[in-house]
Formats: C-alpha cells, structure tokens, sequence
C-alpha cells in the first residue's frame, strides 16, 4: 500500500488497505536511530566499543539535542490536564521536580513515556515520545483546557532548521566529578529526577539528575545557540577523567544494559472512540510512519499493543486520581500478564548466525553490531519456549561490551520470567524477508537464551 496524494489524515491511511503490511513492508520510519540521514550527531567520534565502555569504566557525553521533541505546557489547567492524562502520581511535582510521564488510551494500551520536568509558575516541559506529545495537544485542543502549548519537534521534523534548547547527557562513574569541576561557582546537590538551575561557562542551564547507567549522571539543557560553549566546558573538564563523546551507536545501545524500551507502537490505531484522534492525525504523522519489523508478523495491529506492566512501569501507575484508561489498567493491575525482561543469548547460536555469512546458500538475518534489531523503531521477534509456544516478544536487541553478551529486551510472560529460564528467539522474518530496504535476503532461525533480570547492568539495577 502506497500513500496516495488524497490520504490527509492517520484514519485516511488506515481506511486504504492493510495497515500492517504497510507499516511492516513499505513505512520509511520515523526515527532517525534507524535512518542517520534524519540527525546530524555523528554515528562514531572514536568507536562504539570504547564509547560502550566509557559509561562504565569514565564517561560519556551524549549530544540528545536532534532526535527528542520538547513540548512546553503552561496556563491554569496546566497541571490538570497532564493529571488527567498521566497514569502517574503528579500530586508531588513542584519547581525542582521531574517525572517519568506515561499516557495511555482508555483501553489501557500505552501511547507513550516522556520525562516531566516542573519549570516553576504553572509551567511544564514534556521532553521525548512524538505519541504522547501528540496525545497531551489534542487532549489539550480538543478538551477545553486553559493551556499554553508551544512545540519544538525533533531536527528532522522541525521547519525552523533549529532547535530551541540543547541537550546533552553526561553519564558514568566519573560523571559526577566532571559535573562538580565544570558548574560555576558551588555544585548544588541534586536528588534523583530532581533539578537544578545554575551556569555552565555562563550560560543558564536546568540539569536533571538522570542516569543511563546507574551512576551520578546528569541531562543538561540550555538555550541551543549557546550548546557549543556547554559541550566545550565539559570536554575541556572531562579530559583528565578520560570522558569520550558517544555517537549514536553507541547511544542507542545503552538501553541493552539500561532496560528501557523506547517508542512502543501507541494503541491508537483502532476503537471508534479514536476515530477522532486519528482523523486529527495527519497521515505524514510519526503514527502513520511507523516502520514493523521481526520474526513477529500478525496480521492484527492490536497485537502490537502494550500496558504499562509490559514495558516494566506497573509501579509507576497509581490509582489515586481519575486518569485516562484507569478503569481498564486497575483490571490489569489485579494480574499482569506479562513483564519486562534481559534475554541473553545462546554465544554458540550467535556465532552460528554470524557463520552463515561465510557459508554458501541464504545466510541468517545480518547482526549488524551493537544494534541488531532492523525496525525503526517497533522491532518485535517471537519468544517462544523450547517446545515451540508463545509466551512473549524480543524488542531491543544488540552488543554490549561491557557484559559481553548479545541481549534484547523483552516482554514475556510472568511464569517465565524467572532468570535463568531458558527460551528460545525467532530471529529474521518470514519467508525470506520483508521489502523494507534494510533488510536483506535472509532464512529465519531459533536463537537459544537466557532470562535475566531489566535492567541487566547491576549498578542501574
């Protein structure tokens, strides 16, 4: 199915054909951790390895200031419309304060998680996750509000050419000490998820204390017109630390060691109560560029719907305030079906895989390192048990040198989430391959693993 000229809305998309073979053989996604055409960060400033092995042994700075949206909300009901939405406890935000935010439809299924930051004065700064953010201005057009709403797209979706903040993370064990070394003046002491504002080489900055990787990390934003004189100061710093500048290679594989499944496909395609959504949504949306991908390939794109439980923040839903999809997650909530988890893979299989690259006939699916999972972003592969039934899906997948392992994150059932249970991992598609241009001729195999726990990494554990 192509896009015609005359489909103008998400719903016009849908109501054309079959979606799921769309999003699976023909969406060019939406996210550049797939396409490097879509950000100008580079994919390597050294190596992968060594940017892998910086967040564990010194430290790494990530530039995040292209691939996020920002979404600034203001005004009297500020504050009630993003309760209404959130499936999270907010009564505690305050100037100084961030949450990890989650939204979901009324049937419980996630949109989306973005971070919350409380700017002070009734405002608020919802960064990441293009769905939600979607979902928190239509809530917020559509409902009646008295907010203020002012986007910042992502580099790639962004008509102005430019972003309003940059944003960088600096993360491992030394982190700390370069972040003490390079404040102005006195280093606050900052609580986790908490802010502070101060300066950086005299330039205003907020910092979120945040990490990747378990240590005493912090995301640093401040007006992009003065990012090159922040990421200096900190280089300069970092130099006798051994800090490296990670590229998105690296980037995007700390969620292996990290546990976090970004971008899960928003429930929102179906349900005549969303119709109006989607018909709100254009069909060029994130939503309607979508790219499926993985062993997983159902024909119903409910199947690719997730709860909170699934993506591991069952313990971020409260039910002490009325939100969007609370009477449906109070029903999950009495028994989740499914949970997150680290599946580590068999080593012989992995080197099986790589072999067939060397042998005559069709090889296996490409491990192309440290990212191995081809989607953009919504990669699903079947996880099976050794006799063949399903009981879960193979998300995020890919290299780590600091465990040494090849893992992907998953959503399995309960009963065998248990670490040390082994399963099994569809790996490639069916019949030889979907059309999307990533991804080559290939046969399906079954990968052995093994469950262990999410996050995997013991110190963001």
């Amino acid at each position: 199915m192509s896009v015609a000229t005359d489909v103008v809305s998400l719903q016009d998309l849908i109501d054309r054909g079959d979606l799921v073979d769309f999003l699976y053989n023909d969406s060019p996604g939406a996210h550049s951790r797939g396409r490097p055409d879509l950000t100008p960060v580079r994919q390597e400033f050294t190596n992968w390895r060594d940017e892998q092995r910086s967040w564990r042994e010194t430290a790494v700075l990530f530039d995040q200031s292209h691939h996020m949206p920002e979404l600034f909300v203001s005004g009297p009901d500020a504050l009630a419309l993003l309760d209404r939405i959130g499936v999270n406890n907010l009564s505690n935000l305050g100037d100084g304060r961030a949450k990890q935010f989650i939204g979901c439809t009324e049937r419980g299924h996630v949109i989306g998680d973005c971070i919350l930051y409380d700017l002070g004065g009734g405002g608020y700064e919802l960064v990441s996750s293009t769905p939600l953010l979607n979902w928190v201005e239509y809530q917020a057009q559509t409902g009646g509000w008295d907010v203020s709403l002012e986007r910042d797209n992502n580099t790639s979706d962004n008509p102005t050419g430019r972003r309003r903040r940059f944003r960088y993370q600096l993360d491992g064990p030394q982190a700390g000490a370069i972040f003490d070394e390079v404040v102005d003046g006195r280093p606050p002491e900052i609580g986790f998820f908490r802010t502070a504002r101060l300066t950086i080489a005299g330039v205003e900055v907020i910092v979120l204390r945040h990490s990747m990787s378990g240590h005493r990390g912090v995301e640093i934003s401040g007006p992009f017109e003065h990012a090159d004189t922040v990421r200096g100061a900190i280089l300069a710093a970092g130099e006798r630390h051994g800090l490296l500048q990670g590229g998105t290679k690296a980037y995007y594989s700390a969620s292996f060691e990290g546990g976090w499944m970004a971008y899960p496909l928003p429930g929102v395609y179906t349900g005549e109560d969303l119709r109006r959504y989607r018909e709100w949504l254009p069909a060029t949306s994130w939503e309607g560029r979508f790219q499926l991908a993985g062993s997983f390939r159902p024909t119903d794109i409910e199947d690719y719907y997730v709860t909170p439980w699934d993506l591991g923040y069952g313990k971020l839903v409260h039910f002490d305030h009325d939100f969007i999809g609370r009477a449906a997650l109070q029903e999950v909530a009495k028994r989740p079906p499914r949970t997150r988890v680290t599946l580590v893979w068999n080593t012989d299989d992995v080197l099986r895989v790589l072999r067939s690259q060397f042998e005559p006939g069709t090889p296996y699916k490409h491990l192309d390192l440290p990212v191995c999972d081809y989607g953009n972003v919504q990669h699903r592969d079947e996880v099976r048990t050794a006799g063949g039934r399903l009981i879960g899906l193979a998300t995020k997948t890919g290299y780590t040198v600091n465990e040494r392992r090849l893992l992907s994150l998953a959503m399995i059932d309960v009963e065998h989430a248990a670490p040390g249970e082994e399963v099994e991992i569809v790996w490639g598609e069916p019949d030889g391959g979907s059309r999307k241009p990533q991804v080559e001729r290939h046969r399906q195999t079954t990968v052995r693993a093994t469950v262990a726990p999410a996050p995997i990494a013991s110190a963001r554990r």
